[in-house]
């Protein structure tokens, strides 16, 4: 019998939870047993009720030996580290023990630290390769989906205007201009959500390939520089030249002078975000424009955002938007349950957890094992990022 346990989210304004009464029956009838504190999916909309109707044993958040005795640990973010020193809850975990979930590795070297002397074994979803076999499990995409939805829907309130065209007795409104910076899985959300809404559409991205993409959708595309493309690796877009960088930012400037809405969503794993938006080109945007930046958490795309604040400069309004899909918390928790579920699907076998480190899927995304850190490789990208 695996013993699972699903504990609270103790980080501020986290109100996902690793796992929803459908995917509790889903793991119970695998073989496991799941344990999951109370009141962990209250701000998701789920009652400890529907929990233990599906199967769950449901815990007070002073029980200890729900760490002691978990073979997985499933959170959403990576449990807190007491700075002092001090024994942190995920700390009781034996050693031999599996922890999941988005463990931000490259920015997080305390916890990749702490779990090695631990001896506990460590997933962490951002690296998850993207692979055929692991799209079901794409923690990164669930999640950048809803973050790119929200984004419109921030901008569209921020908005001193409408988003559609609309006719009426005293005139016609044209409809808001949207530009789109980056055309990954939250950029082309942000293009669906803005054109269903009514909106004009233009995207620009350094992957010449996300052309058809974006005007499958009904947008512009902005052909990148014709100087050297990053491209991609690994299904993510590499970081960009200097060289590039400026004449991307040149590109953008007239694109800007036209905007209503900017929505930037450009990101290198475990590389400050690029700086698209430069002070000079934010005053090319016209004031009453919204910009949402939702590469903040990682410098921002936008001179002046800031993380989880709303701020005018030039009487544009800037929001630096780091976690968006907690605000929507029933349904990312309900995508990002199934996404950790068909995770353990490939873990368990005949009822027991058996994993093999070196399994294409795995070697990448396991961060810890056996009292080692597999992943040393993540310490230079993670002190460039603290720098």
């Amino acid at each position: 019998m695996i013993r699972l346990f699903v504990p609270t989210e103790r980080r501020s304004g986290e109100n996902r939870v690793a796992a929803t009464p459908e995917t509790v029956r889903r793991l119970t009838a695998r073989g496991c047993e799941i344990s999951l504190e109370a009141g962990a999916g209250q701000a998701a909309g789920f009652d400890d009720r529907l929990f233990a109707d599906a199967g769950a044993e449901i815990v007070s958040p002073e029980a200890t030996h729900p760490w002691d005795q978990a073979d997985v640990v499933l959170t959403v973010q990576g449990p807190l580290v007491e700075p002092d020193g001090g024994e942190s809850s995920f700390e009781r975990l034996r050693s031999g023990s599996l922890l999941i979930g988005l463990l931000d590795p490259y920015a997080n070297r305390a916890l990749i630290d702490r779990l090695t002397l631990a001896g506990v074994s460590a997933l962490a979803l951002e690296l998850l390769p993207r692979i055929s076999r692991a799209q079901t499990m794409d923690a990164l995409s669930s999640q950048a989906n809803i973050a790119g939805y929200k984004a419109v829907l921030l901008a569209a309130a921020e908005l001193d205007r409408f988003f559609p065209m609309l006719m009426t007795a005293a005139g016609t409104v044209q409809p808001a201009k949207v530009l789109v910076l980056g055309a990954g899985v939250a950029g082309l959300q942000a293009v669906a959500t803005a054109r269903r809404l009514g909106a004009v559409v233009k995207v620009s991205d350094v992957r010449p390939a996300a052309k058809e993409q974006v005007e499958s959708l009904g947008a512009r595309f902005i052909e990148p520089p014709s100087l050297d493309a990053p491209g991609e690796t690994g299904g993510y877009a590499r970081q960009a030249g200097v060289a590039f960088l400026e004449a991307q930012r040149q590109q953008l400037a007239g694109h800007l002078q036209e905007a209503d809405v900017v929505i930037t969503t450009a990101q290198v794993p475990g590389k400050p975000a690029p700086l698209l938006i430069t002070e000079e080109l934010l005053s090319n945007l016209r004031p009453g424009a919204v910009v949402v930046d939702l590469a903040v958490a990682q410098g921002g795309n936008c001179a002046g955002s800031q993380l989880n604040c709303t701020v005018e400069l030039g009487g544009v309004r800037i929001i630096g938007a780091s976690n968006l899909p907690a605000s929507v918390p029933q349904h990312a928790s309900a995508l990002y349950a199934r996404n950790l579920a068909a995770l353990m699907e490939q873990l368990i076998e005949d009822g027991e957890l058996r994993f093999d480190p070196e399994d294409a899927l795995l070697d990448p995304c396991l961060i810890t094992h056996g009292g080692c850190c597999r992943r040393p490789d993540l310490w230079p990208a993670l002190e460039e990022v603290l720098a």
